[in-house]
């Protein structure tokens, strides 16, 4: 079984930044990609940032040139470094890693406040 923790959430103002973490626990997964998603009260649970065992990367319109998604030293962690904040930002922060089997583990959520 593998679990994903992430952390790294909480409470900034208008125009702060914060920095996600995710982990998967099991090393000899293989992983096929490492992405974070976002759902605010009311709404679905939408795309935030993605990145590929090859590096490649995709974002949603609204984080871009904002967010960036990298991959740590360890091949299981991923971060998400949220700059320019806004209340709209606010929401749960889940991240997803999916094996190259097509397999799919989620995290159980950092909350994100954004303050105005």
């Amino acid at each position: 079984q593998v679990q994903v923790v992430e952390s790294g959430g909480g409470l900034v103002q208008t125009g702060g930044s914060l920095r996600l973490s995710c982990a998967a626990s099991r090393s000899t997964f293989s992983i096929n990609t490492m992405g974070w998603y976002r759902q605010a009260p009311g709404k679905q649970r939408e795309l935030v940032a993605l990145i590929g065992s090859s590096g490649y990367t995709v974002y949603a319109d609204s984080v871009k040139g904002r967010f960036t998604i990298s991959r740590g030293n360890g091949v299981n962690t991923v971060y998400l470094q949220m700059n320019s904040l806004n209340p709209e930002d606010t929401a749960v922060y889940y991240c997803k890693v999916k094996s190259n089997g097509g397999s799919n583990y989620w995290g159980r959520g950092t909350q994100v406040t954004i303050s105005s």
